[in-house]
């Protein structure tokens, strides 16, 4: 379960409240074993979502509940939002010069076999567990260049400055002290900023620098083979309320 837009309202009432009511039904049930989805990125928590993760993460832990906590990377239908914007002849929007950030990112179905294996696998029980796909760690400017390639088309970049969402971020901050509604486009835009600044990998807390060699790896799943099925029309790009592009 994940709230629909991260907003601190939403994320406290679903990424925790509904999250414990889960809990206490299923101890009130005798269930033994809880594997949680969370997400790499409450590693490093600026946003009220992840604190609403973190919370429960801590509350799972606390529960007495043999548990799996599984922290993915990116996912691949949140990279590919931008295939349609240039099939339409847009350019590919990139923050700074699209190498801020980079990720291992996992497929659904690798995912969703490796969740499904975890409460007759004891090695991943009572365990924080980052999972990443296969190397190499990829920029957004590398998935850009991937999408023209695959589309035979000239590469054409348009860069956003993060300065520019900072003034956003700014001005939404303030004028979100008298309205609920545009405070919540605040916490949206910190939202953007955040996954534009910052990489889904592992984080080392010593230097604080995010580690590709350190990111588990995790199947043979590659975002570049979805990018072509996708084009070809294989496949469909599936993301709804958190479609930003």
């Amino acid at each position: 379960m994940a709230s629909r837009t991260g907003t601190p309202k939403d994320a406290w009432a679903v990424d925790h409240g509904a999250h414990m009511g889960v809990l206490a039904a299923a101890k009130v049930a005798g269930v033994g074993q809880f594997v949680l989805l969370s997400a790499i990125c409450v590693q490093k928590p600026r946003l009220g979502f992840q604190h609403a993760r973190l919370a429960f993460e801590a509350a799972l832990q606390a529960s007495g509940m043999t548990y799996s906590i599984l922290r993915p990377t990116a996912f691949f239908k949140s990279l590919s939002s931008q295939i349609a914007r240039v099939q339409q002849g847009k350019p590919y929007l990139l923050f700074g010069d699209g190498r801020l950030t980079a990720c291992k990112p996992i497929s659904d179905a690798v995912l969703g076999a490796y969740f499904a294996g975890c409460p007759s696998d004891a090695s991943p029980h009572n365990r924080i567990l980052p999972i990443g796909g296969p190397s190499p760690a990829i920029t957004p400017r590398e998935q850009g260049e991937e999408v023209f390639r695959l589309l035979g088309r000239a590469p054409k970049f348009r860069r956003v400055p993060a300065g520019m969402m900072d003034a956003i971020i700014a001005v939404l901050g303030t004028l979100g002290r008298l309205s609920p509604g545009l405070r919540d486009k605040a916490e949206l835009a910190r939202i953007g900023r955040y996954y534009a600044t910052e990489s889904m990998l592992v984080l080392d807390a010593s230097s604080g620098q995010y580690d590709a060699e350190a990111t588990p790896e995790t199947g043979q799943d590659r975002l570049f083979d979805y990018y072509a099925e996708v084009i070809g029309g294989r496949a469909e790009v599936e993301r709804g309320d958190h479609a930003v592009f």
